[in-house]
């Protein structure tokens, strides 16, 4: 590591925060105060926390979700390799800079930044495989957090850190998604599980983009996804095709998968494309091929965010272009109460942890 070039304040040795030492229930998530501050390498800069958002990737490293031998241990990480403990979580990330390493122009520090979470440099060095900020490497869910400066965007905007802390997972997810399938004004899109954070973002993004957007949510939240963007509302429970017709929408936008993704198939038109980031209610669908190859469908895998996408989202939020949605705050301390509501799933938007 480098000497610090620059710096807004003194770095302390220690700092509180939350580290994750295990996997399974919220009591792998403990609270300390002895947590080592992190320094920069060269290319890096060093973030003041101010708030930081929960999402599903946490969750899901933590009980060991993404594991397909089974065994967590061997490959619980989003890139199938084992996660090292104790590891500080937290994708969703807005600060300020107070210091940077040698290599990075001193005039950064004292920038409010948002996060990107999908990182092709950490710890140094450029990597060959993208690592995802709180899994590979530490998060945002400490006082002080270290990234390549390079995934730290600067943003001029009025929101508080709170709203802007809302999103750089979910909205950046939802950005990928509709650049992968190309989203573009006069579409219909069809977005599953629209009243997360990924699928309330896909909703303003895609009325962003000048596409019409059909929502897939529970009921109780339709007019809260009218007033994002959504030009329709159909009920999770509701058999799709009798709602919509085969042959009817462009564009899928799927975070839910489970039983009910053949029909996600059969309501798309020949030429279709459907993307998917999320699997909430099963990993494990049927496909009929000839769906696949005789309607001409294009299907895409979105994780790794594309060169570009991130630098859009910031755009649109300086243009108010999309709006924050935050359910709920607590504070940092009080995490596994803060993870406990997002699994009940009865929010719309993002619940957002106060770090300070």
């Amino acid at each position: 590591m480098s000497e610090t070039a620059a710096t807004a304040e003194p770095l302390p040795e220690t700092m509180p925060g939350v580290v994750l030492v295990g996997h399974g229930g919220p009591e792998m998530l403990v609270w300390r105060e002895d947590l080592p501050v992190p320094r920069p390498a060269p290319t890096d800069v060093i973030v003041r926390v101010a708030a930081a958002a929960v999402n599903n990737t946490d969750i899901n490293t933590r009980i060991g979700w993404y594991s397909r031998s089974g065994s967590p241990e061997q490959d619980a990480a989003w890139t199938g390799t084992p996660l090292k403990f104790p590891r500080i979580q937290g994708a969703d990330v807005c600060g300020r800079i107070v210091a940077v390493g040698s290599d990075v122009d001193p005039a950064r520090v004292g920038e409010r930044v948002i996060i990107e979470p999908s990182l092709v440099e950490a710890e140094g060095r450029m990597l060959e495989t993208p690592w995802y900020f709180g899994s590979e490497c530490d998060g945002g869910f400490a006082r002080y957090t270290r990234v390549a400066a390079r995934h730290a965007h600067r943003v001029e905007s009025p929101l508080t850190d709170v709203e802007l802390a809302s999103f750089p997972c979910s909205y950046s997810t939802a950005e990928n998604l509709e650049t992968r399938a190309g989203v573009t004004a006069g579409e219909t899109v069809l977005v599953t599980g629209a009243s997360g954070g990924v699928g309330s973002a896909a909703v303003q993004i895609a009325r962003a983009r000048g596409a019409k957007v059909i929502a897939v949510a529970s009921s109780s939240k339709a007019e809260a996804l009218r007033e994002i963007g959504a030009e329709r509302v159909i009920d999770r429970g509701a058999d799709l095709v009798a709602e919509l017709g085969p042959n009817s929408v462009d564009v899928v936008i799927d975070l839910v998968g489970g039983p009910g993704w053949p029909a996600l198939i059969e309501v798309l038109r020949p030429r279709g494309r459907y993307a998917v980031s999320g699997a909430i209610a099963g990993p494990e669908v049927t496909l009929d091929l000839r769906q696949l190859y005789l309607k001409d469908l294009t299907f895409y895998g979105c994780t790794v965010l594309d060169p570009g996408v991130f630098a859009t989202l910031v755009r649109r939020i300086e243009r108010g272009e999309i709006k924050p949605l935050v359910a709920k705050t607590f504070p940092l301390r009080e995490i596994a109460a803060a993870q406990e509501a997002f699994t009940e799933k009865r929010h719309v938007g993002k619940i957002v942890l106060t770090v300070d």
